[in-house]
Formats: C-alpha cells, sequence, structure tokens
C-alpha cells in the first residue's frame, strides 16, 4: 500500500516500490524519457517510486487526461467504455430510473461488481438500483461514475482483477480508480459544442480547471464542468398508433413513443483537491466533489383504448369496455352508460360522442380520459441527481519507519424523480398531470487507519507490510411522494359497495412511494485486512492479502488473495493471482419497495419489485438475502522489448455463486392476492405481477485481455499504436427453484426465463477490440480509433416474449484533429462514429417504435461531430 501527498492509495504492486530511488517531488513519473512515454501512476513519498502497467502482477489499464480527452463523449463513463474494450456501457432509453444512471458492466459482471474508488478511497454507490436493468444489471445497485467531472482527472487506473482482499465488498470484476489533477500553477478553459449527424442532440459543454498554491509547498486544485445536451430520436411510429391514424384519430403523436438519449437540461460538476504540509513528517489532504443533473426522457405510450385502468375497463369483455368514471356516484343522480369499444376509432361512435359533450347533463357527469387524451399519451419520466463526497485525512511517517494514513469521508447519492404528462386515473378529472413520485438518496460514511512500512530481512530486497482498518455506515432513505402521485382516488373503489371501479391508483407509469414504504435503514460494518508483498528471488515475487468483515445484517466473511509475477528474462514475465471475493447485498436491496410500468409477454403492465421480506415475496416463495460469493483466477504474459513497445496478455476465470438480482416478473394469481388482502395487504390488487430480491443464480465468466503498445516514427513524426482486445463469455450454471403449481401439483421449477438467462450470457459482446493511432505533426495531432464490437442478443423490451434480436458485430471510426494555434490556444475538431454505422432495423421496430435495438453495444445514435477550443496557462 502506498499513499501519496493526497492521501491516495495507489492501485499498484510492491514490485516498483523495492530498491528504487525516491521520485522527485510534484513531478509526474514516467517510465521513459523520450518520445513515447509510458504512463505510471504518479506517487510521491520517500520510500517509494511509481510504476508501469508491465510491473503489475495483474491486468492494469492507465489512462491519461489527454487520451481520455480526445474524444467525443462528454462524460467520464463513456469515455472509459471506449478505452478500455472489457468495460461496456449500453444506452438505455426507456428503462425506468436506469435511464438515469446508466450501468457499466466491467468483465461481464454486473454494475455493482466494480468498486469504484476516488483518489484511492472508496466512494459511494448511487442511490438507483437498476429495477429493469437489461438482464445483467436487474437489481444492482452499482456507483454513478457519470458525477465525477472528467477534466478534473489527472488519470484513471482500471484493476481489472478481484480485489475483494483488499478493499472489500464489490470489487469482484476489479476496481477503478479516479485520480484528480494535482497541480499547484496555472490552469485551461475548454469548450465544446457538438451534434448528431442526424441533426438532433445538440450539445454543449464547458469546462474549466485552475491550480493555486497552498502553505508554500502545497496545492488547491479546482475544476468546474457544465454541460447540456438535448435529446435525441431514433424512433419509428408504433404500429398500433399508425392504426388509430389510419382509421381518423388525428390526435395520435408521430412518433408515439420517442427511443433515443435523454434530454439533459443542465449537468453541473465539481470537484477540489487539497494537500498541504503539516510538519516536514505529516501532511494533510481533502478533495470532495459536487453534482447536479436535471433529466427527462420517454416512456411507454398508452393507447386510448387499450390501456386498462385508464382507458380501459380492467373486467375482461368482449368487447372490452370503455371506463368511465359516473362523477355523481354510482346509484346516485345521472346513470354512464355502459360502453363497449367496437371500432378502431372510440372518438367517432356516437356512444363516447354523448358522454364526451360536456354541454349536456350527461356529457357533465360522464367523464373519461379520451377527452383528455384522445390520441393517448406518452408520460415523460425523469429526475433531478444530486451527488456530493466529502473525504480528508493526514498521513504521517514515523521515525520508526511506519508510514500512517488516517481519513474519513462521507458520500451522498439522492434522485428526485419527476413524472409528467400523466394523471392518477383514481381521481378523475381532478388528477394532475404532473407528479413527484417521492426520492432516494444513499449516504455513506467511512473511517479508515493503514499503516505500511517495509522491513529488511535475510532476503536480497525489503518485505512489505501493511495493515488497517475501515468502519463503514450506509443508509438507504425512500422518501414518499407528493399526494396526488400515491392517493387512492375516489374513482378506484365505490364506497358504498366496496366495489373496483377500475381505475387504478397512483401516477400512472410510475406510481408514487406511499407513506407506508417511506423510511431508512442503516448497516453498519468493520474490516480488518492485511497484505504482504516480497522478492522471494530477484525475478520472483509475490503477495498475500487477506481482509476479515463483518457486517451488522448478516455477519462476517474473509476473504483472501494471492499474486504472483515471475520474470522469465529481461523481457518476459508470466503473472497471475488466486482470490476469494464478496459482495454484500446493498441496504437498498434488502429494503426498497418499487412499482413502474414494464413490457411483458401480455403488454404492457404495473410490475412490483419488493425486499424479499415483502409478504408479497414470501408469498411468492422469497427468502432473506445472503452475500455473493466469488473465486477469481488469473494468469498472464507480459512482454516488454523497450519503453516504446510493451504486450500484456491476461486470462481471467471469475465464479460467482448466489448472484442477487431481482426474479423475473411472477404474475399474481386471484389466490395470491385473496391471501395478501387477508395479510393487510390491498393494494395487491393494484399489481399485474411481482419481482423481489433473491440469490437467484450461479454463474461462471472466462475471458481474454490484451494489449498492445507501439510507438515509432515515420520520419519525424512520432506514431502511437494501441492495440486493445476482448473476449467474455459468461454461463449460467445453477438457478434457484422456487415451488410452482402445475397442472393441480406442486412441483419446483427456475424463475429464471430462458430469455433472461441468455441476457445474462451473450446481451453483451463476446468479443470487442479497438485500434488506436496518434499521430503527431509539429503543431497538428491527429488521434484515430477504430472500435470493434462483436455479436449480441436482445431480449426486445426484457418481455420474454419471443421477440428475440440477434445483432451483427459493428465497426466504426473515431477521429480528432488537434491544431495548437498558440502555446496557450488550441482547436479540435473530431468525429465519433465519423462514418454513420448503424445497427440494422429492429425486426419488431412496430411494436413500441424502437427503430434499433436498444442494447446495441455500439450505440443507436450514429455519427456526432464536434468542435472544441482549449485555452491553458
Amino acid at each position: 500500500m502506498v499513499v501519496d501527498e493526497e492521501g491516495m492509495v495507489s492501485v499498484r504492486s510492491k514490485a516498483a516500490m523495492v530498491a528504487s530511488a525516491p521520485p522527485e517531488e510534484n513531478t509526474k513519473e514516467t517510465e521513459y524519457s523520450g518520445d513515447y512515454q509510458m504512463e505510471r501512476i504518479a506517487v510521491v513519498g520517500t520510500r517509494s517510486a511509481p510504476r508501469s502497467v508491465v510491473d503489475s502482477p495483474v491486468p492494469l489499464d492507465i489512462i491519461g487526461a489527454d487520451t481520455l480527452s480526445s474524444q467525443g463523449n462528454s462524460d467520464v463513463l463513456s469515455m472509459l467504455s471506449v478505452m478500455v474494450p472489457s468495460l461496456n456501457v449500453n444506452d438505455q432509453p426507456i428503462n425506468d430510473a436506469t435511464s438515469l444512471v446508466r450501468p457499466a458492466n466491467l468483465r461481464g459482471m454486473a454494475s455493482d461488481h466494480t468498486l469504484i474508488l476516488l483518489n484511492g478511497k472508496r466512494r459511494h454507490r448511487s442511490a438507483v438500483i437498476t429495477f429493469l436493468g437489461g438482464g445483467l444489471s436487474d437489481g444492482a445497485q452499482g456507483p454513478d461514475v457519470s458525477v465525477i467531472p472528467a477534466y478534473a482527472l489527472r488519470q484513471v487506473e482500471v484493476l481489472r482483477d478481484g480485489a475483494a482482499a483488499q478493499y472489500g465488498s464489490d470489487a469482484i470484476a476489479g476496481v477503478i480508480n479516479f485520480a484528480l489533477k494535482n497541480d499547484a500553477e496555472g490552469g485551461s478553459v475548454t469548450l465544446k459544442a457538438g451534434q448528431f449527424g442526424e441533426g438532433d442532440g445538440e450539445m454543449l459543454q464547458f469546462q474549466s480547471n485552475v491550480g493555486l498554491p497552498l502553505q508554500g509547498s502545497g496545492f488547491v486544485n479546482l475544476t468546474a464542468e457544465y454541460r447540456q445536451q438535448q435529446a435525441t430520436s431514433r424512433s419509428v411510429q408504433r404500429d398500433d398508433a399508425a392504426k388509430l391514424l389510419q382509421n381518423g384519430n388525428t390526435h395520435v403523436r408521430d412518433p408515439a413513443q420517442v427511443w433515443g438519449t435523454l434530454d439533459v437540461d443542465k449537468d453541473i460538476k465539481l470537484a477540489a483537491n487539497l494537500g498541504w504540509d503539516m510538519t516536514e513528517s505529516t501532511q494533510g489532504y481533502a478533495f470532495a466533489t459536487a453534482a447536479w443533473r436535471d433529466i427527462t426522457g420517454g416512456f411507454y405510450f398508452r393507447h386510448p383504448h387499450e390501456r386498462v385502468g385508464v382507458f380501459r375497463h380492467p373486467e375482461e369483455t368482449n368487447p372490452p369496455r370503455l371506463l368511465v368514471a359516473d362523477l355523481d356516484g354510482i346509484g346516485q343522480g345521472i346513470e354512464c352508460p355502459a360502453i363497449f369499444i367496437t371500432s378502431e376509432n372510440i372518438l367517432a361512435q356516437a356512444d363516447y360522442q354523448r358522454i364526451a359533450d360536456n354541454d349536456t347533463a350527461l356529457g357533465s357527469n360522464c367523464f373519461a380520459f379520451n377527452e383528455w387524451f384522445p390520441g393517448g399519451f406518452t408520460p415523460e419520466f425523469g429526475g433531478r441527481i444530486a451527488d456530493a463526497s466529502l473525504f480528508a485525512g493526514v498521513r504521517h511517517e514515523t521515525a520508526s519507519g511506519w508510514s500512517l494514513d488516517f481519513s474519513a469521508s462521507v458520500g451522498y447519492s439522492n434522485i428526485d424523480y419527476r413524472l409528467n404528462g400523466t394523471v392518477n386515473p383514481s381521481m378523475g378529472p381532478e388528477s394532475p398531470l404532473s407528479f413527484s413520485p417521492g426520492d432516494v438518496s444513499q449516504v455513506e460514511r467511512t473511517v479508515n487507519v493503514d499503516a505500511s512500512r517495509q522491513y529488511h530481512t535475510w532476503l536480497d530486497e525489503p518485505v512489505n507490510v501493511a495493515v488497517g482498518a475501515e468502519w463503514r455506515r450506509e443508509t438507504y432513505h425512500q422518501k414518499a411522494g407528493d399526494r396526488a402521485s400515491w392517493l387512492t382516488g375516489p374513482y378506484a373503489y365505490d364506497a358504498n359497495t366496496d366495489a373496483t371501479l377500475g381505475f387504478s391508483v397512483g401516477s400512472n407509469g410510475f406510481p408514487g412511494y406511499q407513506p407506508q414504504s417511506e423510511g431508512h435503514w442503516s448497516r453498519n460494518n468493520w474490516a480488518l485486512y492485511a497484505d504482504v508483498e516480497l522478492f522471494l528471488t530477484s525475478s520472483w515475487q509475490a503477495g498475500l492479502a487477506a481482509r476479515l468483515e463483518h457486517f451488522s445484517d448478516f455477519g462476517a466473511t474473509f476473504d483472501g488473495k494471492f499474486t504472483t509475477r515471475f520474470a522469465l528474462n529481461d523481457v518476459v514475465a508470466l503473472r497471475g493471482s488466486v482470490s476469494t471475493g464478496f459482495k454484500a447485498p446493498t441496504v437498498g436491496q434488502s429494503n426498497v419497495i418499487n412499482v413502474t410500468t414494464a413490457y411483458s409477454a401480455n403488454g404492457l403492465e404495473d410490475q412490483a419489485t419488493l425486499p424479499p421480506t415483502d409478504l408479497i415475496s414470501k408469498q411468492l416463495g422469497a427468502t432473506a438475502l445472503e452475500p455473493e460469493e466469488s473465486v477469481n483466477l488469473s494468469m498472464g504474459l507480459v512482454a516488454h522489448w523497450h519503453e516504446a513497445l510493451y504486450l500484456t496478455m491476461d486470462y481471467f476465470d471469475i465464479r460467482l455463486q448466489d448472484r442477487i438480482s431481482t426474479t423475473s416478473a411472477i404474475p399474481l394469481t386471484p389466490q395470491d392476492i385473496a391471501v395478501l388482502e387477508q395479510l393487510g395487504r390491498d393494494e395487491a390488487a393494484n399489481y399485474n405481477s411481482a419481482k423481489f430480491f433473491t440469490n437467484d443464480f450461479d454463474t461462471r465468466t472466462r475471458g481474454v485481455d490484451v494489449v498492445l503498445q507501439y510507438g515509432f516514427s515515420a520520419g519525424t513524426i512520432p506514431h502511437t499504436v494501441i492495440a486493445a482486445y476482448n473476449w467474455t463469455d459468461t454461463q449460467v450454471e445453477r438457478v434457484t427453484l422456487y415451488p410452482a403449481e402445475v397442472d393441480g401439483e406442486v412441483v419446483m421449477m427456475p424463475n429464471l426465463t430462458s430469455q433472461r438467462i441468455r441476457m445474462l450470457e451473450d446481451n453483451l459482446p463476446a468479443h470487442r477490440a479497438t485500434l488506436s493511432l496518434k499521430q503527431e505533426f509539429s503543431a497538428l495531432t491527429l488521434d484515430w480509433r477504430v472500435n470493434y464490437y462483436g455479436k449480441f442478443y436482445e431480449d426486445h423490451l426484457d418481455a420474454s416474449a419471443d421477440m428475440d434480436i440477434y445483432g451483427s458485430a459493428m465497426v466504426t471510426l473515431d477521429a480528432e484533429g488537434t491544431w495548437k494555434i498558440s502555446p496557450h490556444l488550441s482547436v479540435s475538431v473530431g468525429a465519433q462514429n465519423l462514418f454513420d454505422s448503424l445497427p440494422k432495423d429492429n425486426p419488431y421496430k412496430g411494436v413500441v417504435g424502437a427503430l434499433y435495438p436498444p442494447t446495441s453495444p455500439s450505440g443507436i445514435n450514429g455519427s456526432f461531430y464536434y468542435l472544441s477550443t482549449n485555452w491553458q496557462w
């Protein structure tokens, strides 16, 4: 364990620590002083020196700020997915809260299987739980990387190996460490604008960074970012909406439902990084981030004939019956007629026109939502994301050689949901059209004490020993929505007969959190950990790490890790590791209640996601959550011919047991509902189906990562080529069986559908690769990048409704040119997906209007062109 002047715990081996001269302070370390520099982690200390990616016993990518910025993406998550083939990020056009915080999948794992660090310190997870996570991330509660300002980063380190024995829960697929800039002088400002080749998705971004001195040798580094981006549409008219138009309903929008990038009204990100000397042997450090983002996106179209609970009566009749509210009460005053939908355009029916005429007594008393939405409606779903973190600590070097680090942090994530253009049907004509269905938040407090030192023994090199302790408290909050978002209005039930009137309860699309589901839940955990790294011989390095961790809600875990690296000669080395790991169920997964509208084999329906302790979940067979357990194996080869040429090849094998996920949607039978109503759960009748969190299946994920970097000169022009390739294969090896009644007999059956299993295994492409070339012509720099995305599978809409999509492989080209006009001013022009490569059309595009498969790994928006200017001093 190595800590720099900012308190950053380096993600690296001890290979570079021993027998090395201390680096010069406040200088960026490089492996080579020539044209083709291999970046290393910039660690400033008295006993340690940075190391390159080829020194590590486990796979590691180090991505500098210049590399991150030389592309069209405007958020750090998208930037990383381009640079690291084993990291996949899908667009999430219409996927509930997942649209607001996109999950990132490293090495084929769920988004909460990757631990995020900021300056080497654990960062909090997002408040968003991905209730609709595209199969792989269903039910995951991972971190929100997009709130970290890319302009504040000095570099990003991606550790592609299990590290739970070192860092604790979640580090199963790996660890991503974001290192903030630490300059004490200078600064820069960048203005960037762009749009997609289709002429939409206009983006404007402003970024600034400044470094200032603090108490002589200290520093204050400040960053601010602001971004706006308009929505895109890659949609066609839905078949059902087109049929309405053909039959004379001219009130239908075209397209009725939009698929594309969400609208970002404002995206503000701030970061501060501070370091200062307290004494000759003691340094203080602090860093913080803050972010706010307003996002609005689409939802599913509500058909004016078919949306049950809004336009159509839930009672199954032939023909179906229009849902009409009797405003003066059933059996009171003027009685409303039963209207059946006998044509393709209800607006043209004479019986409907009678109740829609509000100039008559009948029309004034009888109300149908077709009067408000004659062409149906599509709600707008979005929210405001607020995120903040604060870290502070002290590093001290003792006279006996111990390096001590004391730190504390607090992290906060909040999502305030918004829903517009919809109704609470049970309120009838008194319903508002905009709702605040509630908000959720995650708060984490962490305290760390770390100590490390080197011991001289009979071995030629010193032995590095590190020990530490950690305490963390996690709290998940769920706040009730505004009253109209959850209220049971007068048109849900008849007070006199207690009979249902057919109008659904709550804001349609996302019923608000009810007061009884409001609350906050917490847990504590503490950990003790230690690791030892040593050179058994001059060419053989070994390391051993162990961690004991105790959680207040489910008990203790113990994990270990062994790493080794053996140099065969001056060029080639073998490396490998074996480790155990775990991921604890989050507080949110154990307690959250959420209802959303999702697509199923039966069409659009309200699905409840419930904790395993809920009565409905227990009725369906739920049990308490347990931690996920993993065994990771990694082995590889490193070839380092000279400073401009190196190759790494690594194989990995991750066996993960008892993976936490949501079940597939389980229909609630009338018998289930009757039992639940007897137990006091009257709202169970509002749910078509339910899902709950469970330890549902085991998987085995294997893969290969290859990275080749080569620097050379063509004449006087320096060139740098980087090729990266990833193959990942996931297989579901076991699924949990649940009791189900089949033909009057209770049998044990899996809950996961075959399509859900296929999404887990094949939704991410098995093969991904990038080939980049950088050319430096004096004042002109050109960056070229070819991206390859392999075949993929999509269960369209996660509906398990025989809408299987088998996507083809794709190749895209990115290009950017930067002209340095003066030492201070530069201008860049670029294109992402230069030739506008797009996935093949969705064969089921008429179902809900998605022109392309929404989970296409290359995206659905096509080419993006941008221009930026940078001023630095």
